[in-house]
């Protein structure tokens, strides 16, 4: 399975965001359908909510995808 970092600058992103930034779906609104007909898990949990905040050290698992490691961008 190929590991991805996502790099965030702010507290959290929600799922949605997360699907977005990766290119997995091509706007926002695409989000609720994309999570109704894919199943992903969030921490090793099954999560269809597009709104899910995700925090630094989360991962979400994406079949077909890949498994993204949510992690801080460090200020330099």
């Amino acid at each position: 399975m190929e590991e991805h970092k996502v790099l965030i600058t702010t507290p959290f992103i929600t799922l949605g965001q997360l699907l977005k930034m990766e290119d997995i779906i091509g706007s926002g609104g695409q989000a609720k359908w994309y999570l109704r007909e894919h199943s992903l898990e969030v921490n090793d949990e099954p999560e269809d909510r597009r709104g899910k905040k995700l925090y630094p050290n989360d991962t979400v698992n994406i079949p077909g995808e890949g498994l993204f490691l949510v992690r801080p961008r460090r200020e330099e």
